[in-house]
């Protein structure tokens, strides 16, 4: 979650809203983050994440970032739209995974703004009680086998659910004024606590930054490049050009690449290409990944470069 600097809103409009969720499925995508929930109040956000890549951080700081980005752009303003870091919550997989879902879905009755759940828009409660195909990008299916095992009892035991109101446990952890880091029971914060002090004994977290091994073995900017300029046969200088309203598609491939492959900052990448700020290297991987979902070839080529650049890694 986060909320608006000096709790101003950050959400002005409805196209702020939507521009919001295209970043969220965005960075789904290119991160490999599964989103199961999410509430976009006036001044505040609430999402319910899972990151089967332990790259929370790096996920935050894409959606923030991003979306400060285009925030500033379409209302013509600068500086931080944030008061700061996000909270992170660590929540145990069983009723209390359940209990926080309900909470961001009642966020909108609990702070007056609607009576029901089915009047607010720009929440994934539609989602839970619709199967049509546009929701496909959300991560509900875990969480509503947490209601029945059948599929088509379901839906109806989540809105049974989701009508009652908060639990008083669930209230008074989110009213506590310095948000706890776990939300579960005893034995799963020591089960955590035990696995966080196995780590720092072994000298992992204070080595490497979210996965261990990850940067270590990810292909390189500069194998990326190599690989893209020998498959089209032209020299890196070719590829790197950029001419103000021509577009460079090998090159915007290059960028979606460096995305997808490695472990590059999104301001590294645009040291690379030669882009002053890191949301062109977004606009890029935008670009690339809006037309692959149309152009059969486009997606051929991009699945001949990953293979080629698997093979040089093996």
């Amino acid at each position: 979650m986060n909320r608006g600097r000096r709790k101003e809103d950050i959400f002005l409009t409805s196209d702020d809203r939507r521009t919001f969720l295209g970043v969220l499925k965005e960075t789904a995508e290119i991160f490999n983050l599964n989103i199961s929930a999410y509430c976009l109040m006036s001044n505040h956000y609430h999402l319910l994440l899972n990151t089967p890549d332990g790259n929370l951080s790096r996920c935050m700081r894409h959606i923030n970032g991003v979306y400060t980005q285009r925030f500033n752009r379409r209302h013509d303003t600068d500086g931080s739209l944030f008061r700061g870091r996000y909270k992170a919550v660590l929540i145990e997989e069983d009723r209390h995974l359940l209990e926080v879902l309900r909470y961001i879905h009642r966020n909108p009755i609990c702070a007056g703004i609607v009576k029901k759940l089915e009047e607010f828009t720009w929440s994934s409660h539609h989602a839970y009680t619709s199967r049509a195909k546009k929701w496909d990008w959300l991560h509900k299916d875990a969480l509503l086998s947490l209601f029945a095992e059948k599929k088509k009892l379901q839906e109806q035991a989540y809105v049974d659910f989701v009508l009652q109101d908060d639990s008083v446990q669930v209230t008074q952890f989110y009213e506590k004024k310095n948000l706890p880091s776990f939300f579960g029971s005893e034995k799963f914060k020591d089960r955590v606590k035990e696995k966080f002090s196995h780590l720092r004994q072994q000298k992992e977290i204070r080595q490497q930054k979210e996965i261990p091994r990850s940067r270590e073995f990810a292909v390189t900017i500069p194998e990326i490049i190599e690989t893209v300029c020998r498959h089209h046969e032209i020299s890196p200088e070719q590829l790197l050009q950029s001419k103000r309203g021509r577009e460079n598609r090998t090159r915007d491939v290059a960028i979606y690449l460096a995305r997808q492959c490695s472990a590059a900052t999104l301001l590294e990448i645009g040291g690379y290409f030669r882009l002053k700020n890191y949301s062109s290297v977004s606009s890029a991987v935008q670009r690339i990944r809006t037309k692959k979902n149309k152009d059969p070839l486009l997606r051929q080529l991009i699945k001949t470069l990953e293979n080629k650049l698997n093979k040089s890694q093996a």
